[in-house]
């Protein structure tokens, strides 16, 4: 057995617990956890259905999402000009991992605070339904932003924009590519150091538009979410990334979503 009195070994172990230390802070191969997202996302046919979702999640489902464990919940709608606006509701849930996301439904069919908050909802009549469609998407985050950060800022949340897009891919491989490109490319670097002050970004797992990917970006209102874009475009970083032969048309279409969080949104 080795003399760990020895001043050699001591050293050594001083080393190995400096390294240890230092890739759990993220600096050295051991890094976060990636962490798992769901976008549901509410259509509705007027302002009644829209009052209707606004009051169970703000009532019934953001509270039991908070019960489970779940603390900090996303919920955004269009901005007035958009097209969609008074039609869709974004819900986005952040997971630690997916048994927590699996066991979400049984968590919340256990909770009897939600099943009464939540009933007349829920339980709607076939001919008053609530809402037309709920489209879910389930998300990965990337390697190298593996946890979403909720930003903070002063403004109004009328004011604030928040920023979701959606990348589809020609095929698979031009995604991975392109993933590639936010990862090892030093597209996330280019977006963290310009402030874009970024919520997510995330390969969908399952979704209507595969294969593609989505991130958010924030902005505290429109004018600041214009002038970072003009400084996203006319960066040098931007011009060399998006000049390199092994990136390009790796995105068939990009679907930009402006949207202001809502009364109740955690962010």
């Amino acid at each position: 057995m080795k003399n760990l009195t020895n001043p050699k070994w001591s050293l050594a172990l001083i080393f190995v617990f400096l390294l240890i230390s230092a890739s759990v802070k993220g600096y050295g191969a051991i890094t976060e956890k990636q962490q798992y997202y769901e976008i549901k996302i509410y259509r509705v046919a007027d302002k009644t259905q829209e009052a209707r979702v606004d009051a169970y999640l703000k009532d019934a489902f953001l509270p039991a999402l908070h019960r489970a464990g779940i603390a900090t919940v996303g919920v955004f709608k269009p901005v007035e000009a958009d097209t969609a606006f008074g039609k869709l509701i974004y819900v986005f849930i952040p997971f630690s991992t997916m048994d927590q996301f699996k066991q979400l439904p049984d968590l919340l069919g256990k909770d009897k605070v939600y099943a009464e908050a939540g009933k007349s909802f829920c339980d709607a009549p076939w001919d008053q339904p609530p809402y037309v469609r709920i489209e879910n998407v389930l998300l990965k985050a990337f390697i190298d932003m593996p946890q979403f950060v909720a930003p903070k800022y002063s403004s109004p949340a009328s004011e604030r924009i928040y920023e979701l897009r959606s990348y589809e891919s020609s095929t698979e491989a031009k995604a991975i590519k392109k993933i590639q490109m936010f990862n090892q490319g030093g597209e996330i670097a280019l977006f963290k150091t310009l402030d874009f002050n970024p919520v997510f970004f995330a390969e969908v797992l399952v979704g209507s538009h595969m294969p593609n990917l989505m991130y958010m970006t924030t902005f505290s209102d429109m004018k600041s979410h214009d002038e970072h874009w003009k400084a996203f475009v006319s960066s040098d970083g931007w011009k060399k990334l998006s000049g390199m032969d092994e990136y390009k048309n790796t995105v068939s279409k990009a679907n930009p979503y402006l949207l202001h969080p809502t009364s109740y949104s955690d962010f």
